[in-house]
């Protein structure tokens, strides 16, 4: 029988961390060791009330949470949990469903049916797409990678679900210069090789070069798979789609776009020009953990030709009871058979907040990324080094004379996570140490970017001299 009053009190404990956030510390309190001593020790014999393991645990973890839920973090693309879709979190926690197979849970699949409808057509991206649930980004360009390969080599005579690719045609990768780690890791999951893919040439800001990719295509006419970017990890510029798409259309190759935050921009009409032509594309990654701000665990794979999607990820076996009808088995669609229903926090978090709620998230992130461009431009210490076009700020610290560039850098970020306020990171931009701010919570505010930046600026005074 379920204790209710355990969880009743997991629920306030819930809470209170919740309130705490728009004052907490950014940074974590406890020190590697401390947590070690306060959470480890050998695995008791007898089990412990449930009730005092509950209670240990949020104490003895507090110290080393860092949160990254709140309003001031800005060190990676993580946003946090508008309330609806933490609130169907909970719920998808309590339901525990299998959300692989219709059969172990009808309202798990007809929910990310639902909800994958609204987000093609929030994206813009083809109704007739299929979208797979996935944990986040590298899965997602994972998932839509497999597809790729699968279509491309295809097309050429082999079938590599059942004969894999020692003997099959080589596979041609061409990915921006600025290619995410997660693509490449992808292909390496993939098989096609994380080495084997050939760097295209990009801009100042990391767009890729349409005259060095056509340039590249023309070198050969096998099968051949391109991934483009949507949204920098460091500027957060994006890939000209509507001059490469064409270009890989032209020479039948697969075109892949790594949109994991950046493609979010295509529900504003004032972003919009930023993700024209992206609908031509034959797949696309992104992450509703990011901007939609749902809680962790959140990938969508999204590709506009479900069979080569299907058919790189499915299987068959006589003790499931897979679907022979209009019902989706989710697990079609992933790499996971048994997962967690993860369709319940983003079906919650697009109907509570609506077309025109998403749109004034993505372009109040973006306002704030304005704002603390202007703060930190503003000073002679700092020099801006992207188009603030999207959420991403990036910067330099100039050092005082004789002051090294990258230990300035490193103490600067250790000073700024070190006080509080903030969290940011550091970056390495053409061979240069850097620092980059992501503002993508739902709940940041004017405030919380006008205390950050003096909180960022007081540091580069006490650093630099």
């Amino acid at each position: 029988m379920t204790e209710t009053p355990l969880l009743k009190r997991a629920h306030d404990l819930a809470q209170a961390f919740l309130q705490s956030l728009p004052s907490r510390q950014v940074r974590p309190a406890a020190s590697l060791q401390a947590l070690r001593t306060a959470l480890g020790g050998p695995l008791p014999d007898q089990g412990v009330d449930p009730s005092l393991v509950i209670e240990t645990l949020a104490r003895e973890a507090d110290d080393g949470l860092v949160a990254t839920a709140g309003p001031r973090y800005f060190g990676f693309v993580i946003g946090g949990s508008v309330p609806a879709a933490l609130a169907a979190d909970w719920l998808c926690s309590t339901w525990d469903q299998n959300a692989g197979l219709y059969a172990t849970s009808p309202a798990a699949s007809v929910v990310e049916e639902v909800a994958a409808g609204w987000l093609l057509e929030l994206l813009g991206l083809p109704r007739d797409a299929s979208v797979g649930f996935v944990t986040g980004g590298q899965m997602a360009n994972f998932t839509c990678l497999a597809a790729a390969r699968h279509e491309v080599l295809r097309r050429a005579g082999w079938d590599v679900e059942s004969d894999g690719l020692i003997g099959a045609p080589p596979v041609r990768i061409l990915v921006g210069e600025e290619a995410h780690v997660t693509v490449l890791s992808s292909l390496r999951l993939l098989g096609l090789g994380a080495g084997t893919a050939r760097r295209v040439q990009a801009d100042g800001q990391g767009r890729m070069n349409p005259v060095a990719l056509e340039r590249a295509l023309k070198e050969s006419t096998g099968p051949t798979i391109v991934c483009a970017q949507a949204g920098n990890v460091d500027t957060g510029a994006f890939d000209p789609f509507s001059v490469i798409a064409p270009l890989v259309g032209e020479r039948g190759a697969w075109l892949h776009v790594d949109g994991a935050f950046g493609l979010w921009a295509a529900v504003s009409p004032g972003l919009g020009k930023l993700v024209e032509g992206v609908e031509l594309a034959d797949s696309w990654c992104t992450d509703a953990h990011k901007w939609l701000n749902v809680p962790y665990d959140s990938g969508l794979a999204i590709v506009a030709h479900p069979s080569p999607h299907r058919a790189s990820m499915t299987a068959k076996a006589a003790y499931l009871a897979q679907s022979e009808g209009a019902e989706r088995d989710p697990f079609d669609w992933t790499p996971e058979f048994s997962r967690r229903a993860r369709g319940f926090p983003v079906y919650a978090a697009l109907k509570s907040l609506g077309r025109r709620g998403v749109a004034a998230m993505i372009e109040r992130c973006c306002e704030h990324a304005r704002r603390m461009a202007r703060a930190l431009g503003d000073s002679p210490s700092v020099d801006l080094l992207n188009d603030v076009v999207l959420n991403q700020v990036l910067f330099r610290v100039r050092p005082a004379a004789g002051r090294d560039a990258g230990e300035l850098t490193r103490a600067v970020i250790a000073r700024v996570q070190r006080d509080g306020i903030c969290w940011l990171g550091g970056t390495t931009r053409q061979a240069a140490p850097a620092i980059r701010i992501s503002i993508s919570n739902w709940s940041t505010s004017t405030d919380d970017i006008d205390r950050s930046a003096a909180a960022i600026l007081g540091a580069i005074a006490a650093e630099n001299g």
